[in-house]
């Protein structure tokens, strides 16, 4: 297994960490999977052996359940093992149990920690952004808990670029703890974060960790045209992330995963993993699983790497276009763009005409 920097931290995780979220799944969490206890337990001994460090989970999962069973995996093993959980969304009735105030979140951190059985939590994410709460309130609560010694490392998901800045700004401005890291989704089919977030990770030094890498099975090589959805799939039960706006161009990207994948005798799955694992950026990629051979299947990415023509074939299908302003930046602008700039445009500059 490689390990990664998390960020400007000197925290190295797995290329690949465990997702829970089908963890005692209940409610709508049902429909990703119900993992009982005896099974999780074996997913976990599973990627502990292949190297993983790192265990993804959230509050919200099944409301609370996905954090309450990994607390029982986790009981007694080795402090070394590192957990990040989130906070954010809905938790109760009450017009306090949401969102990102100094209450919600230090309330949340404390019931977080009590369903890990854990004295702290290594990575502490916000699970969305709250246009409610001011972000100085959000970064002092969690600077307070980094204080306490109940979390490590703050970081965010599914933040806009401008979102993460603005959280940025007041750490530095006020001294508090910044972002390690951001958790985006992400795939060969799903490239915006292109546009924004990646360039931003390279710039500040806010790495990327990825959720449903391989678009909820989409990507796995189970998924193919004019065929109906495997019975078991969590977009058979009406799972509607990621939306899919082109169908067709989705059929492409699988095709060529699977083609490739058919070469190299790997999984599709395997082939759209190693091409998130080569992007800028990229620190962590979170892989979850039903069985143990789908998790294995997928851990064994790690060994895979692509080569540029591989690389090339994947652009091909999946590629998306340059939108304002970066089509102007593309043609009058080339040479005076710097490597954060290049890990949205070096892809498109060899079909660019520069004028300045």
């Amino acid at each position: 297994m490689e390990y990664r920097q998390l960020g400007r931290s000197g925290l190295k995780v797995s290329l690949h960490s465990l997702g829970t979220m089908n963890f005692a799944g209940t409610g709508m969490f049902e429909k990703v999977g119900s993992i009982a206890t005896p099974e999780a337990t074996r997913l976990v001994d599973v990627a502990l052996e292949h190297g993983v460090n790192l265990i993804d989970t959230s509050n919200v999962y099944s409301t609370g359940r996905s954090e309450t069973a990994l607390g029982e995996v986790l009981k007694g093993r080795s402090n070394q093992i590192l957990v990040g959980t989130k906070v954010r969304f809905t938790m109760g009735p009450g017009p306090n149990e949401v969102g990102l105030s100094r209450f919600h979140i230090i309330e949340q951190c404390e019931a977080s920690l009590k369903r890990l059985q854990r004295d702290r939590i290594d990575i502490y994410y916000l699970h969305q952004w709250d246009g409610s709460t001011p972000v100085e309130e959000t970064m002092e609560a969690l600077d307070t808990l980094v204080k306490q010694g109940k979390v490590r490392y703050v970081a965010c998901s599914n933040f806009s670029a401008w979102h993460i800045m603005k959280c940025l700004m007041a750490s530095e401005r006020h001294n508090l703890q910044r972002f390690v890291c951001q958790q985006i989704h992400y795939t060969v089919e799903a490239r915006e974060a292109e546009y924004e977030l990646i360039p931003l990770a390279l710039d500040q030094g806010v790495a990327v960790q990825i959720w449903s890498p391989i678009a909820g099975g989409l990507l796995s090589g189970k998924f193919r045209r004019n065929a109906p959805p495997p019975d078991i799939s969590r977009h058979a039960q009406g799972w509607n992330e990621p939306p899919i706006r082109d169908e067709s161009r989705l059929y492409d990207i699988i095709d060529a995963l699977v083609k490739i994948g058919d070469a190299r005798g790997v999984s599709a799955a395997q082939v759209a993993l190693a091409w998130l694992a080569g992007r800028p950026g990229v620190a962590n990629i979170i892989v979850g699983a039903r069985t143990e051979a789908q998790l294995k299947d997928n851990l064994a990415a790690a060994e895979l790497k692509l080569t540029a023509e591989e690389l090339q074939q994947i652009d091909a299908v999946s590629l998306l276009p340059l939108i304002y302003p970066y089509w102007h930046q593309n043609s009058t602008a080339a040479s005076r763009l710097g490597p954060a700039d290049l890990a949205l445009h070096a892809p498109h500059l060899a079909k660019a005409k520069p004028r300045m």
